[in-house]
Formats: C-alpha cells, sequence, structure tokens
C-alpha cells in the first residue's frame, strides 16, 4: 500500500520525544489507578456483605479499563517505533482487531457479572 517515501523518516529527536511523552502518560496513568484502587477499597470496607456483587461489578469494571489502557499504551510504543506508512497501517489494523475482540469478550464478561450481582441481590435473606 505505502512504500517508503523519501524524507517520511522520523528524526531521532521526535521519535525519543514521542517514547518519552508515551512513558511519562503511562506512569501517570498507573499512578491514577494505584490510587483509585485505594480508594474502592477503602470504601469497600465500609461497605457491607449486601453490596458484594456490585463491588465486583466495579472492580472488574477497573480491570477492564486497566487492560485497556495498558493496551493502548502498549500500541502507542509500537506506533513511536513504526518505520513507515505502511507499519503505522499495519499496527492500526492490528489494534482495532485485536481491540474489538477484547471489548466483545469484556462485554460478555461484565453482562455475566452484573447477573451474578443481580442473582444475588435478589436471593432471600436466610
Amino acid at each position: 500500500m505505502f512504500g517508503k517515501v523519501p524524507g517520511l523518516e522520523i528524526p531521532p529527536e521526535m521519535r525519543a520525544f514521542a517514547e518519552k511523552s508515551v512513558e511519562q502518560a503511562k506512569t501517570a496513568f498507573d499512578n491514577y489507578m494505584d490510587q483509585a484502587t485505594k480508594a474502592m477499597g477503602a470504601v469497600e470496607s465500609q461497605s457491607d456483605a449486601a453490596t458484594s456483587g456490585v463491588r465486583d461489578v466495579g472492580r472488574q469494571a477497573i480491570g477492564f479499563a486497566e487492560e485497556n489502557v495498558a493496551a493502548a499504551f502498549a500500541f502507542a510504543e509500537k506506533l513511536v517505533r513504526a518505520r513507515d506508512p505502511q507499519e503505522i497501517m499495519q499496527l492500526q489494523t492490528e489494534f482495532a482487531k485485536e481491540t474489538m475482540q477484547k471489548l466483545s469478550e469484556q462485554s460478555k464478561a461484565m453482562g455475566e457479572q452484573v447477573q451474578a450481582a443481580a442473582r444475588e441481590a435478589t436471593k432471600p435473606k436466610a
């Protein structure tokens, strides 16, 4: 589709800057998720057992968000190392395909988790 185009190579300085930016964004996100997980744990310790299904759904959602952001950062890291437009297009196609498959799997798992939480919440208390 695309061949090497003279003059379209990314200068090493720009590639280094892009790599550093991706790494800084990843570190910031990791710190944010760490704080969010700690905050969720503190709130959960104050809730009763009746909300355990809701907590499980929330934890699963956070886990999926972490997976998706990690995949996006991995994709960004590959992009900044791409050598030419053809490689960029190939990476984009692979990322889109993998993302759609992962979202389908996550939606199914989340639906099952929500159903389990609903069953647990409506179960008669003994």
